[in-house]
Order: C-alpha cells, then sequence, then structure tokens
C-alpha cells in the first residue's frame, strides 16, 4: 500500500465523525451505532445516505445546503473517501459523517427504520451483472430492511441503460415513481430542485464529454418480493470511463481555492 493511502488512512482515524469498519473489524466488533444515529448527531433530524459516495461530494454539498438533515456516505475505498471527510472537517460541518464498510453490509450498520433517503450518484451500471447493480433488486431489497416509511431512492446516472433498467424495475415493482427526467440539465429539474445541480467528479467528466445526465425517485416502500425486470432488450452503453484523473471539485476546495486532495505532504 503506497504511503498517500497509508496517510489518508491515518487522518481518517483521526476524524470522530468517519468510522473505519471493514468485514473484518465489524464481524469482530460490530457496530456500537446501530439504531444510536441520532445519538451521535445529537437530533432527530432525518438520516440521508450516499451510497458508493467516492470522494463524498454529494454528502458535503448536501449537508451544506441543507442543515436540517444528517448525511451519511458511505464507501469501501477510504482513499477517495478522504477527501469529504477533510473537507467537512474543514468547513465545521455537524450534520456530516462517514462509514468506509461495504454496502452489503448496511444492515450491521442501521436499524430498521433508521434511513429515511438514499442517495445513488453514477454508480458503474453493472450491464452484465445484475446482482451487482446498486438501483437493482438485490440492493432494493438491502435497503427496504433499513429504510423508513417514505424513503426515496434518488439515482443520478449518466448511464441510458441503467436509467431505463431502473425505471423499468421501480414501475414493474409498484415503486411510486416520484421523479423520471433523462435530461435534467435541459427540463428545468435543476431549477425546481436546486440539490441536483451538485456536481460529482465523474458527472463533470460526463458533462465535459457531452453526455446527458438522467434523474430518477422513487419510494421504496412495500414488502412484496421485488421481481427483476427483462432488459434484454435494453441498449448497452456504448462508451467507457475516462481513466482516473484529477478534477477538481468547487465544494471540496479551501478557503483559498486550492484543492488539498492535489498538494504535496
Amino acid at each position: 500500500m503506497g504511503k498517500n493511502k497509508l496517510r489518508k488512512f491515518s487522518e481518517l482515524d483521526k476524524i470522530d465523525f468517519v468510522h473505519q469498519y471493514p468485514y473484518a473489524r465489524l464481524a469482530a466488533e460490530g457496530f456500537p451505532l446501530r439504531g444510536r444515529w441520532h445519538e451521535f448527531f445529537g437530533n432527530d433530524r432525518p438520516i440521508v445516505l450516499e451510497l458508493g459516495c467516492g470522494k463524498g461530494e454529494y454528502t458535503v454539498g448536501l449537508a451544506q445546503r441543507d442543515p436540517s438533515r444528517n448525511y451519511i456516505g458511505i464507501d469501501i475505498k477510504g482513499a477517495r473517501m478522504h477527501a469529504g471527510a477533510t473537507a467537512a472537517q474543514r468547513m465545521g460541518l455537524t450534520n456530516v459523517a462517514f462509514i468506509r464498510t461495504g454496502i452489503e453490509m448496511l444492515d450491521s450498520f442501521f436499524a430498521p427504520g433508521e434511513v429515511d433517503d438514499i442517495w445513488i450518484t453514477f454508480p458503474d451500471p453493472q450491464m452484465q451483472k445484475p446482482n451487482k447493480r446498486l438501483t437493482g433488486t438485490r440492493f432494493c431489497t438491502m435497503y427496504r430492511r433499513v429504510a423508513a416509511p417514505g424513503c426515496m431512492l434518488r439515482l443520478k446516472t449518466d448511464s441510458p441503460f441503467l436509467y431505463t433498467y431502473t425505471e423499468r424495475m421501480a414501475r414493474l415493482n409498484a415503486l411510486h415513481v416520484e421523479a423520471a427526467t433523462p435530461d435534467l440539465y435541459a427540463d428545468g429539474s435543476v431549477e425546481a430542485m436546486p440539490w441536483l445541480g451538485i456536481r460529482t467528479h465523474y458527472e463533470q467528466q460526463w458533462l465535459d464529454r457531452g453526455l446527458t445526465i438522467k434523474y430518477l425517485q422513487f419510494c421504496l416502500d412495500g414488502d412484496a418480493p421485488l421481481t427483476e425486470p427483462d432488459a434484454d432488450d435494453i441498449p448497452l452503453d456504448t462508451y467507457r470511463s475516462y481513466s482516473r484523473g484529477h478534477i477538481q471539485m468547487p465544494q471540496l476546495m479551501d478557503a483559498d481555492g486550492n484543492d488539498p486532495e492535489n498538494q504535496t505532504h
């Protein structure tokens, strides 16, 4: 493991709102805040998750815009999470937390009914692997185990395949779709819902390439087993991601306009 990653893991350990619980630690210790997140935040405000949060741009951006809710970013990659966690610390945000773990372990961290809202921003569409799609029936069944009544799943994606698949899955299973747009920057959605304008690392890549951004929002309520839709007729995406490069995210910069993630130590 590189020295830069080790430095980031060490710094994360010193941030009291970052919880690093890979599987081995979780199995050995359990998670003490399960069912007690409102005690951790010191309030009874709604709890919102960003799953696969990466650098945590949405977690931090939403927390800045909406202090009436508590936001928790979850990702297995601690080195990526470091950017959002240190930005939240620098800004003095008190309605933010991060967990380093796999999304499959969600109900080890949250009790039934503890989660009020779920964001998934620019996940891998997993076109060949339905069980790995974060908006698929397998994962939505997991989300239901921790979701409060009325919990929304909110997807932002560049992928026509994932957008079409997810909308089809929601409608097939009578999960009430509250918003669906194949081009949120062209139809006034951002003006009506300004929080949709927060841009992640990957979103900026797609916008730079002239791709459209899609948004889907549906309710997870219900207890009937979820049925997997037929997706064989959905055209596959024909483009590929950029190689990982550095894109500056304004909401993660310090007061002088510098990105701490791009500084030498």
